[in-house]
């Protein structure tokens, strides 16, 4: 018998925009719309394969015998891609024919993503506002105008002490405040939001379902539509620790004013949140502020963040441990100024004896820090003087040692030789012998003239012309070598430096950069300056030979150091150079890297 050819019956489902199915009674699916087929992720089905409805909603069970039962239901489920999860929602009924015998089912499938996100984002929002409500202790309430129902947050409930269940009205809410003041201004507050439209905020005391007087901070606001209050939203604070601090405070303030004010200290007072509930005119006039300006700020409002953070540490451990901290060594910027104290904290009690803050006392010293970094100064200075000192006096001794050692030696050999060319050539060693005394005592006295002409002025120079004139000078050498030049100071930039010092030391390391280039590339000099609060850095690099810093690391600037094995090197001008730049009160530093090249950093002291 001839097959027939299977001709799509469905083609109106296909086209459907719900997504839809058609499952035979074993779960196969017999058809199904484009949209339910996207859904899942599915593709026409041919007679060689075969999608069973199971293998899409692995999460379901049971899902095969719910569908032998026949009975309409429905299902929440989702499915995970690469572009995200869907949350879907899937609807069963059973499939009849015409004669109404059950011949499958009919799936249809919303997608719910966004209902999800929606609730899942309602939640949320729940949560956060429950959290912010117990962190601030701030409860909330509600007034439905025309049902004249009253609804408390868990958080009003918590400040009037009553049980979660306890339902209260309006009238049990309004005697929930102290007779007297407090429940009459309440009375009337609710009686004007309600009626008048006016919004309220207001301190007053309620007695709490165990009996225990407490302040508390209440606001109220009407939700209003079309003129009428359908709805009174308020809030409701627990401020009675902070009432009865402000009390306290009131009551001792004046009698510690007056005892502080006139002692020549900067005296405050801080509460256990570290909060100024005191302070007398010297911490005033520190801080350049009104008393009023200060009381209730902390050290955040008034410090940087890592001062007042330190400051905070020293409050927890003074208030904490009850340990006082006596004459310590603090400072406190402000305006941009640093003054140095000597800083006292000790604990404050209240009269049942429990620690309620601190008692802070500050000794302005920033005048004796002053003398005792000049003295600090004057003593490294010494200290380096004396070890150069010794030093020189080392070098000096070494090398006339050498000297008087090599003209002995030569003029021994003179006395005893007879043959005249002999004594001509060792007369002519002994020439160059006294050549090398004599530049060797020039090199010591030019080292003497720097450490001892402590009068040489200072003056400011254009650091960029400078650089130029030494270059010039420089013009014949840098062509020969072929050295390539990039100078990159700015044309503001000034000094304040010793002319002669200042040509010696960039004459210096630029023809070293020269001297000791590499045989495998060209020079190239890069020069650099850059100015920032603490002076003034001169940077000179090259690509040369570069320097092992840690084999020769401690010897760079040593008097007659050479690293290299060239005739020419005499170890001379490095040394020259750092005690120029230390007799202007500046510094020098080295960057090497073998065959790679080598920098030198000069900071110069900008102080006259």
């Amino acid at each position: 018998m001839k097959a027939v050819e299977r001709v799509d019956q469905f083609y109106l489902l296909k086209q459907l925009p719900k997504a839809t199915a058609l499952l035979c009674k074993k779960g196969i699916v017999q058809d199904a719309s484009c949209s339910w087929l996207e859904i899942f992720g599915q593709s026409l089905q041919d007679k060689d394969h075969q999608t069973k409805i199971f293998s899409l909603y692995p999460e379901i069970l049971d899902l095969e015998k719910k569908l032998k039962e026949y009975a309409p239901f429905s299902l929440k489920h989702k499915i995970k891609s690469s572009k995200g999860t869907r949350h879907l929602k899937s609807y069963f009924a059973p499939w009849f024919d015409e004669k109404e015998n059950v011949i499958g089912t009919i799936v249809q499938t919303d997608d719910i993503t966004s209902e999800v996100e929606k609730e899942q984002q309602i939640d949320w929002l729940n949560n956060v506002l429950e959290t912010k409500v117990e962190v601030s202790k701030t409860g909330w309430w509600e007034y439905e105008v025309d049902k004249e129902k009253l609804t408390w947050c868990k958080e009003t409930k918590r400040i009037h002490q009553v049980p979660e269940c306890f339902e209260p009205t309006v009238i049990e809410a309004l005697n929930f405040y102290k007779p007297g003041y407090s429940r009459n201004k309440a009375s009337m507050l609710f009686h004007k939001v309600a009626v008048d439209h006016q919004p309220y905020d207001a301190k007053l005391m309620i007695v709490t379902f165990h009996d225990e007087e407490r302040w508390v901070h209440i606001t109220g606001k009407p939700i209003i539509e079309n003129g009428k209050a359908v709805k009174v939203f308020g809030t409701i604070k627990d401020i009675h620790d902070e009432v009865m601090a402000e009390t306290k405070v009131k009551e001792n303030q004046q009698l510690l004013s007056t005892l502080v004010d006139s002692l020549p200290l900067n005296v405050y007072v801080k509460d256990l949140e570290s909060r100024k509930i005191l302070v007398n005119k010297g911490e005033c006039n520190f801080l350049n502020k009104k008393a009023e300006q200060l009381i209730g700020k902390t050290d955040f409002d008034l410090y940087n963040e890592e001062t007042a953070k330190i400051f905070r540490e020293e409050d927890l451990q003074v208030m904490k441990h009850l340990t006082p901290i006596i004459g310590k060594e603090t400072a406190s910027t402000v305006r941009g100024k640093t003054v140095y104290f000597l800083t006292s904290k000790i604990p404050y009690f209240d009269l049942d004896g429990k620690v309620c803050g601190l008692i802070g006392m500050s000794l302005d010293i920033t005048n004796i820090k002053k003398k005792e970094e000049q003295l600090r100064n004057l003593i490294n200075i010494t200290s380096m003087q004396n070890q150069k000192l010794i030093s020189f006096a080392h070098i000096v001794s070494h090398n006339l040692r050498s000297h008087s050692a090599n003209f002995s030696m030569l003029l021994g050999f003179l006395n005893s030789e007879k043959d005249p060319e002999e004594r001509k050539r060792i007369l002519k060693m002994l020439s160059q012998a006294s050549d090398n005394l004599l530049e060797t005592l020039e090199n010591l006295n030019q080292v003497v003239d720097i450490n001892i002409k402590t009068s040489e002025t200072k003056t400011p120079l254009n650091l960029k012309n400078n650089v130029l004139k030494v270059l010039e000078n420089l013009s014949d050498l840098l062509e020969e070598n072929k050295s390539q030049v990039i100078n990159n100071i700015s044309e503001n930039i000034e000094v304040n430096c010793v002319p002669a010092y200042l040509d010696s030391i960039i004459l210096n390391l630029v023809s070293n950069a020269i001297k000791y280039k590499s045989p495998n590339r060209e020079p190239l000099i890069t020069i650099n300056a850059v100015k920032s609060n603490e002076g003034i850095m001169l940077s000179i690099s090259d690509n040369g030979l570069g320097i092992n810093l840690d084999k020769y690391g401690d010897k760079i600037f040593g008097m007659y150091k050479t690293f290299h094995n060239r005739k020419d090197a005499k170890g001379f001008g490095l040394y020259l150079v750092r005690n120029q730049i230390e007799a202007m009160g500046g510094s020098i530093t080295v960057q090497s890297e073998v065959d790679k090249g080598t920098t030198f950093n000069v900071y110069f002291n900008e102080e006259s």
